[in-house]
């Protein structure tokens, strides 16, 4: 691997900037050769209207995690990254605390990649559970 697990958490941090993944706060926080880890706050950010986190709020953390452990296998200056499909499914509710996303690569092709996402609570309970396909592109020009 080419870049340390503090140049990993530095990198994967920067893209959140002015995006989604700022207004939900969420936080890179561990990485390594073949997963990707982010946690969220479960806030007034990301409750649907009965208080609970939205399922949306979970497949976004999803989202985010799996891209940005695609992009830290693909050489940026050719290549980007965008979801194709993303499966979620919500086996548990949450009202407040945090929640984190892992990230584990699943198969790791030239042009797709598919990551399984598991989505825990502080206690490790199992809240969602989430499939991400990314395809590999080409670096489109500006």
């Amino acid at each position: 691997m080419a870049l340390s697990r503090d140049e990993m958490l530095a990198l994967c941090n920067s893209f959140g900037k002015n995006s989604l993944m700022e207004t939900l706060q969420i936080e890179f926080i561990d990485a390594g050769e073949d997963f990707l880890v982010a946690q969220m706050p479960v806030n007034s950010r990301v409750h649907q209207p009965m208080g609970l986190l939205h399922g949306g709020a979970s497949v976004a953390l999803a989202e985010s995690v799996g891209s940005a452990a695609s992009m830290l296998f693909i050489n940026n200056e050719l290549s980007e990254v965008r979801g194709i499909e993303i499966a979620a499914n919500h086996l548990k509710a949450k009202r407040e605390g945090m929640v984190t996303g892992t990230a584990r690569i699943i198969h790791k092709g030239r042009s797709i990649h598919l990551w399984e996402i598991k989505i825990t609570d502080e206690k490790g309970d199992l809240i969602s559970l989430c499939k991400l396909t990314n395809m590999v592109l080409p670096k489109r020009k500006a």
